[in-house]
């Protein structure tokens, strides 16, 4: 059978259940754009910027069992998804791309978009394939998608070139992807019983022991919460696991565990005697720039073995899906704690209501203290972020973007559904809000959802929310406006006492919305906080973008910022640590 390449790249995103492609026509996709249009299952959306679309894509895969897709132009296209290819590479998200390619069939030099592609996104690419025939594409199509998916997820990225597009060639066999998949080897990851056994015997036997989640455990929340309870131990996860764990059950604790976390989560693992990571990479960000102190039992689950043992020792590793493992460890904690109770043996715990109630009286007066803190004619962080929990629902999707305002959520925040917290994380895309705000609700049509910005990641991609308009998208964006980069000007402020190409000066967000067609609301201060989340809330409940101008208060540092700034003066040499410290005295000196 005879079939243009368009056409076969339609059918094969049809059968994996592709509902969205993003992108910007161009061409090397214009015949594989009007396929599009001719599908009854997939919705093609035209995006102002490449880098949006990829945010877009990894947010549907962040909030939804479909896959991101991308359908872009070669060379041009392929470097502003790059960004996006990344934050997905890094945090573990599948993502598939289909890109034109130049023409194969000639033998012409410099032609439009004429470079190596798989040379250039080799560092951000789980796998990269060049289509070679017809024949090929079914079937790559298909284990890309397999490959986007197995393991720890990942982008996946498909070239073919516009010649296979244009013209007509022979199809082979148009499998479906359920008949494609039954003939595809599986790969069973059998988890080693004794390796369970050896876990849950180094957790029972601990006095204190904790659990550390990321984003590889947010489907597995119903053990990670039978586990906690069983153990009575104190839950603490990543700045990306933020959801993996609900913020309002009574032994959560926040976003990681040593100087530079809330003081409930220092406190409840300042004695913590055994560790159980689970699909968590003790990464920079997670870690308060490797500040913490991992106990010496420490248990590492992750569906990836590389990361074990590369910045903290583990007794016991085990590679594995999170869901499958947890259930394992659970069940013979359980089974252990029956034996044990009949035959009154067992390690003696922390008191289940001594420890809940410490959590609880931390969590209470750190927010008190911000209660406190006088925000003169701004707006207080945590006054904000109570009321906005207050009026949320408790599956509502909360978006951020990178910057202050991304600790100011993992602190003050509470998320407490799977898969309701996205962020760029080790990647640490700014921009990343808008789109992803705009790809979640494409996919979450009955949830809230919320992006928490800051004034120059907004800048970056604001002007996508015409996408939003044209689709009719009901997201709400609360833009943090203080006129500076203030999670890099907090930075040089500590030790330079001056901030160097931080100042932003003032955006006219106002004029961003009318220009997008956006509702706009100010929030200027706190009296205003309630009844403008309840108007923003509103507004988007009838399909339209809403950004609101909230006038922040960053003078008050988030734990994380100043733990990471003492973490990191810290490993400096003597000479080194004396030099930024008179410096910024005498600075401060010549200011007066």
């Amino acid at each position: 059978m005879k079939k243009t390449g368009a056409w076969i790249i339609r059918y094969a995103l049809e059968q994996i259940g592709v509902e969205y492609t993003f992108g910007i026509p161009g061409v090397h996709n214009t015949e594989l754009y009007d396929e599009l249009n001719n599908s009854k299952s997939i919705e093609p959306i035209l995006v102002t910027h490449e880098t949006a679309g990829s945010f877009m894509a990894d947010a549907i895969s962040r909030t939804s069992d479909t896959i991101g897709t991308m359908v872009i132009v070669p060379a041009a296209g392929a470097a502003y998804v790059s960004a996006g290819l990344g934050e997905a590479y890094l945090a573990g998200i599948p993502m598939l791309v289909i890109c034109g390619g130049i023409r194969r069939d000639t033998d012409m030099s410099y032609q439009l978009h004429d470079v190596d592609q798989s040379r250039m996104l080799s560092e951000v690419t789980k796998k990269f394939y060049l289509v070679a025939s017809h024949e090929e594409i079914l079937p790559t199509i298909y284990q890309a998608f397999e490959v986007a998916n197995e393991g720890e997820p990942g982008p996946v990225f498909v070239e073919v070139p516009v010649n296979l597009q244009l013209f007509t060639g022979e199809a082979g066999s148009l499998d479906t992807f359920e008949s494609f998949q039954a003939r595809q080897p599986r790969s069973n990851l059998v988890t080693d019983t004794d390796v369970i056994e050896k876990a849950a015997d180094m957790l029972l036997a601990a006095k204190n022991p904790g659990l550390f989640l990321g984003w590889g455990a947010v489907d597995a929340s119903e053990y990670s919460i039978s586990l906690a309870q069983m153990l009575n131990a104190p839950v603490a996860t990543t700045l990306q696991g933020l959801s993996a764990f609900p913020a309002n059950h009574p032994l959560h604790t926040g976003m990681s565990f040593g100087k530079a976390a809330v003081p409930a989560a220092e406190n409840a693992f300042k004695n913590c005697d055994c560790m159980l990571a689970v699909g968590a990479r003790f990464g920079e960000i997670a870690t308060g720039s490797f500040g913490v102190k991992v106990p010496r039992h420490l248990i590492h689950v992750d569906i990836n073995p590389d990361v074990f043992n590369k910045n903290y020792p583990a007794e016991c590793t085990i590679a594995g899906d999170a869901r499958v493992v947890l259930e394992k460890i659970t069940t013979r904690i359980r089974e252990k704690q029956q034996l044990a109770q009949i035959e009154g043996q067992g390690v003696k715990k922390q008191d289940n209501n001594t420890l809940q109630s410490k959590i609880a009286r931390d969590k209470r007066n750190y927010l008190k203290e911000w209660y406190q803190h006088d925000s003169g004619q701004r707006v207080n962080p945590a006054r904000f972020f109570s009321a906005l929990r207050g009026q949320l629902d408790d599956d509502a999707i909360v978006v951020a973007d990178d910057g202050n305002h991304t600790f100011l959520v993992a602190e003050l925040m509470p998320i407490i559904k799977p898969r309701s917290y996205i962020s760029p994380t080790d990647f640490n895309c700014m921009g990343y809000c808008v789109p992803a705000v705009i790809g979640a609700g494409l996919v979450n049509p009955g949830k809230q959802v919320v992006g928490i910005i800051g004034d120059g990641a907004f800048a970056m991609t604001c002007m996508e929310i015409m996408t939003a308009t044209r689709l009719k998208l009901g997201g709400v964006y609360f833009v943090f406006n203080d006129g500076e980069l203030s999670q890099i000007s907090q930075a040089q402020e500590i030790p330079y006492n001056r901030k160097t190409c931080s100042i932003l000066g003032q955006i006219n967000v106002r004029g961003v919305a009318e220009a997008t067609g956006a509702e706009f609301i100010t929030l200027q201060e706190d009296k205003m906080i309630e009844p403008v989340i309840t108007q923003a809330l509103q507004l988007a409940s009838n399909n339209r973008p809403v950004i609101v101008d909230v006038n922040i208060d960053y003078s008050k540092r988030t734990r994380f910022t100043k733990g990471i700034v003492k973490t990191n003066l810290k490993r400096f040499p003597l000479k080194t640590k004396v030099r930024f410290i008179g410096r910024a005295i005498s600075r401060k000196i010549e200011a007066s």
